[in-house]
């Protein structure tokens, strides 16, 4: 999985891999859904949509987003994220709006966008692979758009603090931040980010901040090469101690039997 948060050189990148939670985050890149085994629940802002298999959504750009697996069978889905530069003359209306509900049911849903998906997969020739790319992510974009329900997308102002957060986190987890600390660049009180916390996302800061970064290095123990202790410190955690019991009590096993159970589903 292109690992979340991080702005990232490849056009590019779609896995067929094992659903599991994801914290708030939002990003620039388009990301499209395809569910192909058991369920997933997919959250825009502060709405929860579910999604069964054959289902198919996409995220538009900048919108706060998360991911949640309640089924407790085998869940997997295809996930594809692609540049903006990507998306052709679909851009500006990608930016300037959202659908009212992201999820596409599989009753209504074209061919053509099964058939880029698998194709994209398959990874195309290196040779004018961006041409290639375009193609199928703005064939995916012409069968879906007209399915949606399209509305303006609010604009993000600088009082608006749940975006003010997420992005944020987003932008800073791998440093040393405190609830202080980002209260204070963000200019608002401790307290008030408290609530945004506790409210909204149903956890205190240090929790929320955890997850992402264990979202991070879970990218990274499955699609990199890098050891167990350059993941910890790149993730933003400054102890292995920490680390361990943090990804223990989310993911109930250690960081390198995770890495072993995602190689052996490879």
């Amino acid at each position: 999985m292109l690992p979340l948060y991080e702005k990232t050189e490849n056009e590019l990148d779609i896995r067929h891999i094992r659903s599991r939670h994801i914290a708030p985050h939002l990003h620039e890149a388009l990301e499209c859904v395809y569910v192909t085994d058991g369920t997933l629940e997919i959250g825009i802002g502060k709405e929860l949509y579910h999604m069964k298999k054959g289902d198919f959504a996409i995220v538009f750009p900048n919108l706060i987003h998360h991911y949640q697996v309640f089924d407790t069978g085998n869940c997997r889905a295809y996930y594809l994220w692609a540049s903006p530069s990507l998306c052709g003359l679909y851009l500006p209306l990608l930016r300037q709006s959202r659908p009212r509900t992201p999820v596409i049911p599989s009753e209504l849903l074209h061919p053509d966008i099964v058939y880029s998906i698998h194709s994209l997969f398959e990874n195309p020739a290196a040779e004018e692979k961006t041409v290639i790319y375009s193609a199928f992510v703005r064939l995916i974009l012409a069968r879906s758009l007209p399915i949606y329900q399209l509305s303006d997308k609010p604009s993000p102002d600088n009082d608006d603090i749940i975006y003010q957060t997420v992005s944020y986190i987003s932008s800073n987890f791998k440093n040393h931040i405190t609830l202080t600390g980002m209260a204070r660049d963000l200019g608002f009180s401790p307290y008030a980010l408290s609530r945004v916390f506790s409210g909204t996302f149903h956890k205190n800061f240090n929790h929320y901040l955890n997850d992402t970064r264990l979202d991070y290095a879970c990218s990274l123990l499955q699609y990199s090469g890098m050891s167990i202790t350059e993941i910890l410190v790149n993730a933003g955690f400054d102890s292995q101690r920490t680390f361990n019991r943090v990804f223990r009590e989310r993911m109930h096993m250690s960081p390198r039997e995770y890495r072993q159970m995602c190689q052996n589903e490879d």
